[in-house]
């Protein structure tokens, strides 16, 4: 298996939370410095409707109002992120869902305090991501290389 065959996409969401802190440049600049590359983002007033699609898996829990309240508050940032395990990536570097849990060093561990205040969503499965990339960005994602890439992995450095 080489390093392209674990390149993936992800979607995030700065959620209202980030967007109204003033803090969004500074996560996606956490996301970009990890050697994550952007290949879509936008600045979005999340309706109802789509913000019931994206927490549909939620429907019928008691946190799903609250949820679907939460992220059609403010406007939101959303991005693809690509690169190596970029799903696994990001999750770690998101840290737990319950900020209070989360470890110093992460985003909510850094910068969240409470429940539904926890600053992003991630996609947690390719499945996932793939839906919500399709959701969330449905003209498609913008593909280009960075020759940095070549220096953040095995499989492209001289040497």
């Amino acid at each position: 298996m080489t390093e392209a065959d674990n390149v993936q996409r992800t979607l995030i969401v700065l959620k209202p939370d980030a967007v109204q802190r003033g803090i969004s440049a500074e996560i996606l600049v956490r996301f970009e410095r990890r050697g994550l590359r952007l290949a879509a983002l936008r600045l979005i007033k999340v309706d109802r409707p789509q913000a019931e699609k994206h927490y549909e898996v939620h429907k019928g829990k008691f946190f799903y109002e609250d949820l679907v309240r939460t992220i059609s508050a403010s406007p939101v940032v959303a991005a693809v992120l690509e690169g190596p395990n970029a799903i696994a990536v990001v999750r770690s570097m998101v840290g737990s869902t319950r900020p209070h849990e989360a470890a110093p060093g992460t985003i909510r561990g850094d910068y969240a305090l409470v429940g539904l205040r926890n600053l992003v969503h991630a996609s947690d499965a390719p499945e996932t991501a793939a839906t919500e990339i399709a959701l969330w960005f449905p003209e498609g994602v913008v593909r280009y290389t960075r020759d940095v890439e070549r220096w953040m992995t095995d499989e492209g450095a001289p040497g």
